[in-house]
């Protein structure tokens, strides 16, 4: 098929693998009672792509080295090396945050495992440089694309966090898993429920 829509080149792929039937790490595999840990910090993966899209845009408001900080974020895209932690230390359900940020991925893992949950808005990890940039577009960095950061659920989120820690991979537990439908975010003396994911905010940036 031939478009003039399609103004760059666009490489589709899909990846196949195996795993034992018994050693499955799904996203709605959280049981009420279960920690909730997030790695790395939100926001990496978006953060980095606008400081390469608009990086001119963004030299004008910042310094040099904010923004090649922000495009260097793509650096830490693999989430293999906590993967394997984690699997050693018996979480019961893993989700990478992709689109829809980390809102989107808190409600797809309490979704799909039929639970609610309750996180603490403040715990949850984030760089300054991805505050700055997101406020600079005025877009919601807890709903931008999040690649490089994974939430667990498991029984003992600070043994999980010590093991991931040992490793240098940055980790916070963020809240519970709990036996309700809510899906809780608390700020402070504010409460929010979460809606399922949006449009993610970074394509509202790229369109300014």
């Amino acid at each position: 098929e031939i478009t003039d829509a399609v103004t760059r080149p666009i490489v589709t792929m899909t990846g196949i693998g195996k795993v034992k039937k018994n050693k499955l790490l799904a996203t709605g595999g959280a049981k009420p009672g279960q920690d909730i840990v997030v790695t790395k910090w939100i926001g990496l993966e978006g953060t980095s792509i606008l400081a390469k899209e608009k990086e001119e845009e963004l030299l004008l408001k910042f310094p040099r080295h904010l923004v090649d900080e922000a495009k260097d974020y793509d650096r830490m895209m693999s989430v293999i090396p906590e993967a394997a932690i984690a699997v050693k230390s018996n979480v019961s359900a893993m989700h990478d945050i992709t689109e829809g940020g980390v809102f989107g991925a808190l409600w797809e893992l309490a979704e799909s495992a039929g639970v609610g949950l309750t996180v603490d808005l403040k715990k949850l990890p984030i760089k300054q440089t991805t505050v700055e940039i997101c406020n600079f577009y005025d877009i919601n960095p807890y709903e931008l694309m999040s690649s490089g950061s994974m939430l667990m659920a498991t029984d003992n989120g600070y043994n999980l966090v010590r093991a991931l820690e040992e490793e240098h991979i940055h980790a916070v537990v963020v809240g519970k898993v709990t036996d309700s439908n809510d899906k809780i975010v608390i700020n402070g003396d504010e409460t929010r429920f979460l809606e399922p994911p949006k449009t993610d905010e970074l394509y509202k940036a790229l369109q300014m």
